[in-house]
């Protein structure tokens, strides 16, 4: 017997409780649900401290690879109307989860469109950045920037 995909998106955070009221949401689009669950449960792990929602929007119904921009619009509505939503923030793997999570800002409402961007920040470093951002409350422009700072970060440490 195999087991049943889990839902397409779907929404998880850090501690219970702790610090999600008010936080900026984080929404991860990639083509691949394992690598979504492990970069939501590295981020949770190192930062066990702080909490924040993360809404996963990966892989295909069918359990295949691939990405959807309406799980994508679906997984941001649904952090966008927690009560006290600061933003959305959505981290994006790369190529055509790249073009799945742009089609879905387009696609939503102008309010929460407004309050949704789209991160050009490497998928497992920018989400570290975002997480603990987003954990200590602070707001969508500074939790996007945070993310952002990943790429120029991971390259100094090369260097």
């Amino acid at each position: 017997m195999q087991p049943v995909p889990a839902p397409a998106a779907e929404e998880g955070g850090g501690a219970v409780g702790a610090g999600t009221a008010g936080a900026v949401g984080i929404v991860l689009v990639s083509h691949s649900r394992a690598l979504a669950e492990a970069a939501r449960d590295l981020a949770t792990g190192l930062m066990a401290s702080v909490s924040a929602p993360i809404g996963i929007a990966a892989g295909l119904e069918d359990g295949g690879l691939g990405t959807d921009a309406a799980v994508v619009v679906a997984a941001i509505e649904r952090l966008a109307a927690q009560p006290g939503n600061q933003g959305v923030l959505v981290i994006a793997d790369l190529g055509s989860g790249i073009m799945s999570a742009e089609a879905a800002l387009e696609r939503l409402g102008p309010d929460t469109a407004s309050r949704a961007r789209l991160s050009p920040a490497p998928f497992v470093e920018g989400l570290i950045g975002a997480y603990g951002a987003a954990g200590i409350g602070l707001d969508l422009e500074a939790v996007a920037a945070e993310a952002a700072k990943a790429a120029p970060a991971k390259a100094a440490q090369i260097s």
